[in-house]
């Protein structure tokens, strides 16, 4: 483990020059837990100012990428008014500083993609994913809006008909699926994943960086010039959060069958 790195529940390594891995390796498929949650918001200062490091590799260990947030968390949101403003301000302060960091990210998705950790891929600059990956956005189908990055990433990233159609539905997107209509950048076997994403790392790594960086921060402008629509979304995500429809969507979860809503 690195030195400045060894509080954060991740776990970090390098494998070549000037890339560091942030690796997802928990229980439960890289779940998100209360801690990686809050320490998801607060890594990527450290990052920043780590000047061994010119790109970020973000990846899962095991079978998945993460499969999202933890029932336990969802639990005490709908419980517990602190936490849930608690998590409200995680999950912004974690898409404004992904939006604002300057260094290059790379996603290497594999297995299953939800939740909080399918924020971190998509606000990625450029995500490779396993033919394999399993890419969820599962919001409508827990009873609350598609809020956290979604409403406002996903249009930019798939145009709006797709956008609607996958966060509505909460159908699941296969690695190949995602690269055909634009959601993810490459699409690899998945063999192959680990070892395109560190070539691509490799290549940024040894670029030119401050054109890099200031070619991120502009082209994250469309982000910025959007921002109103996340805090939208996230407001109601979260004013959802004390309804009806989430006790039900987290009852259906949790008994492993369809949610009724009506």
């Amino acid at each position: 483990m690195l030195k400045q790195y060894a509080h954060f529940p991740m776990r970090f390594e390098r494998h070549q020059d000037g890339v560091l891995e942030m690796i997802f390796d928990g229980p439960n498929l890289n779940a998100v837990d209360e801690h990686v949650h809050r320490e998801l918001a607060n890594v990527w200062h450290v990052i920043e100012n780590d000047p061994e490091t010119r790109v970020v590799l973000v990846r899962g260990e095991g079978r998945a990428f993460s499969a999202g947030g933890s029932f336990e968390l969802i639990e005490d949101q709908i419980r517990d008014h602190r936490v849930l403003m608690r998590v409200l301000k995680e999950t912004r302060a974690l898409v404004y500083n992904m939006i604002n960091f300057p260094k290059p990210v790379i996603s290497a998705i594999h297995g299953p993609a939800v939740g909080a950790g399918l924020i971190v891929a998509m606000l990625s600059d450029i995500q490779i994913a396993a033919k394999n990956a399993v890419i969820l956005d599962g919001h409508t189908r827990l009873g609350v809006c598609a809020g956290d990055h979604a409403a406002m990433v996903w249009p930019l990233l798939c145009g709006m008909s797709k956008a609607k159609y996958y966060l509505m539905t909460c159908d699941k997107l296969s690695g190949e699926e995602a690269e055909r209509i634009g959601l993810v950048s490459r699409c690899t076997e998945d063999d192959e994943l680990l070892s395109t994403a560190r070539d691509v790392a490799g290549r940024l790594s040894n670029g030119a960086q401050e054109a890099l960086h200031y070619t991120k921060h502009s082209m994250n402008n469309w982000y910025r010039q959007n921002i109103g629509i996340f805090e939208a979304s996230l407001g109601y995500e979260f004013l959802n959060f004390g309804g009806d429809e989430v006790k039900e969507g987290l009852a259906s979860h949790q008994e492993r069958r369809p949610p009724k809503f009506v």
